[in-house]
């Protein structure tokens, strides 16, 4: 008996016949590129080392593009912005022990962010796996056990016939909802060693979809349908299953206020009458969402920001759609629906049957934004939101921006109005420095035709400095804005509001201008009132520029206390 599902084994006698007669002079190494192809990638990126070379080697006779940065780390950023604007999975090619273990940072911002990251590694050779007992170099006792508790899944290799399944599955793993990162291991003998397996042809690894419960769905609707102040709550996740439309569709069907968490910036426009914008860390905002009755939270876990560090307590019934099963009710009781969340909306749509009419929504809207903008124009920061609306004017609407762990880049959170959906990207999920110019070099490596932002502090500048030569070497349309204030300036607000001074915040630094064009970058030092055409043009030239502004920026007055 045959059923209209049945897989066709047979192979077609083309397959037949290269299968047969496999080329010479392949390798384990073939074997993983040959994967990565046949599974739809186009870009790797890595750096070489001593137990990785087979993999390097075999990337001269692919047609996979290599993009090379300098630190494990900073390629491992670039990685996590490929995946985060393609949505596709990034290979990431390592070496044992040093270069995997410097690349650990990468992926643990990979983890918080949902980003399909998929970090393959060598290992010391067979023989010496498991002990320590060989000496061999960069031998560590347990790699994966570094890895485990960052990654969603782990996979090992110890024969070459194991490449492709174990690679296939790492390649699905990263891409079920929720992404995120996966790490494959294989010894340095097998990647190096000839094989007669035939040519790794087309895989599929496509994940089953996250799909809502139906009656979990009803109910939803019918919260929904029945509220007096409904508010929405939108999430990263929306951003990642490019549900932005099924957001505000559904937000104008129930007459909601929604609010951009600041990993969902952009998910929702603007200066929509229902926008709340994205001013989590504000008082008046945490008040409006805890007075709604019903609250619908969208691929959000409700975190330590986007709950205004945790003081939000909602009065009203939660709904909470989330791709990550752990994160469901994990800060608040709801009702958890495990789904990606263009599918849950797109239920919600479907269910609810006439509109919610509430002709008070737009109002109660304005009022929040006015007493958040009032607030914050009394405290005299007009250094801060002139700098901030210049780098807005200067970047194209459709520009993607990277930003560090820099006081700009909190001001840009709450402040910062992303024109269009995966357009912001910051590392607000594990909150490491040096993400900035790196995740922009890979996001440049992702579509060379837009240009784009990457924003940071002289402080974290200094993590990425050496990629400056990546930058030059591929060529690549990065404007960097070093805002430079002498010192970790977030931390040095942190300890002196805490402690009544700072310790350990003051650096000595570069002249970044200089350093750049030893790089052969151009770069420009700036002033606040130069800042936007000055952006503007290093934005509208071709090839990577360094633009470095001189600036004591403050933070605004946190009201989550």
């Amino acid at each position: 008996m045959t059923h209209d599902h049945d897989v066709v084994l047979r192979p077609t006698e083309a397959q037949q016949e290269a299968a047969l007669n496999p080329p010479a002079g392949r390798t384990g190494g073939d074997l993983v590129v040959e994967t990565l192809q046949g599974l739809g990638a186009t870009t790797v990126f890595g750096l070489p080392g001593q137990h990785a070379l087979g993999m390097f080697d075999a990337l001269r006779r692919s047609s996979l593009s290599y993009v090379g940065l300098r630190v494990e780390n900073n390629t491992g950023f670039a990685a996590d912005a490929y995946g985060r604007i393609t949505g596709e999975v990034a290979p990431l090619l390592l070496s044992t022990g040093p270069g995997a273990l410097t690349s650990l940072a990468a992926l643990q911002e990979a983890a918080a962010g949902s980003s399909p990251v998929l970090a393959i590694g060598s290992q010391v050779p067979v023989a010496g796996l498991g002990g320590g007992r060989h000496g061999y170099l960069h031998e560590l006792r347990d790699q994966q056990a570094s890895f485990r508790d960052i990654v969603k899944s782990v996979h090992t290799v110890r024969t070459a016939s194991q490449i492709p399944s174990a690679i296939a599955a790492a390649w699905e793993s990263a891409l079920t909802a929720p992404h995120g990162p996966v790490w494959v291991e294989i010894p340095q003998d097998v990647l190096l060693a000839e094989t007669t397996l035939p040519v790794v042809t087309a895989m599929d690894a496509t994940p089953d979809e996250v799909v809502p419960r139906p009656e979990l769905t009803a109910v939803a609707a019918d919260l929904l349908s029945r509220a007096e102040r409904p508010a929405i709550i939108a999430g990263g996740g929306v951003v990642r299953s490019d549900a932005s439309g099924k957001l505000l569709a559904l937000a104008e069907l129930v007459n909601a206020p929604v609010v951009t968490t600041f990993g969902g910036k952009g998910a929702f426009p603007w200066e929509h009458p229902l926008s709340l914008q994205s001013w989590l860390e504000d008082r008046y905002t945490t008040d409006f969402l805890e007075d709604a009755d019903v609250l619908l939270v969208v691929g959000s876990g409700l975190g330590e920001l986007s709950s205004n560090y945790h003081t939000f307590k909602p009065r009203g019934r939660v709904i909470q759609i989330e791709a990550d099963a752990g994160k469901l009710e994990s800060n608040h009781p709801a009702l958890g629906i495990h789904a990606d969340a263009r599918l849950a909306l797109s239920a919600l749509l479907e269910t609810i049957d006439a509109p919610r009419e509430d002709p008070s929504a737009p109002e109660r809207v304005r009022s929040v934004l006015t007493k958040v903008k009032d607030r914050i124009a009394a405290q005299e920061l007009t250094l801060e939101q002139q700098v901030l609306a210049s780098v807005r004017e200067a970047l194209p609407d459709a520009a993607p921006s990277f930003w560090d762990m820099t006081i700009l880049a909190y001001w840009a959170w709450s402040a910062f109005d992303a024109r269009h959906p995966n357009t912001m990207h910051s590392a607000q999920g594990a909150g490491g420095l040096g993400y900035g110019f790196p995740a922009a070099l890979g996001a440049a490596a992702a579509d060379p035709t837009k240009p784009v932002l990457a924003v940071s502090g002289d402080g974290g500048a200094m993590y990425s400095i050496a990629e400056l030569a990546s930058a030059k070497q591929h060529d690549l349309p990065v404007t960097w804005l070093i805002v430079d204030d002498g010192g970790y300036g977030i931390l040095r607000e942190y300890m002196s509001e805490a402690f009544g001074e700072p310790t350990a915040t003051e650096l000595s630094r570069p002249d970044f201008v200089a350093l750049a064009e030893s790089f052969g970058v151009p770069g420009v030092r700036t002033t606040p009132e130069t800042l936007r055409d000055d952006l503007a043009k290093a934005l509208a030239e071709p090839g990577p520029s360094v633009v470095v502004l001189p600036a004591l920026l403050r933070m605004f007055e946190p009201t989550h206390l």
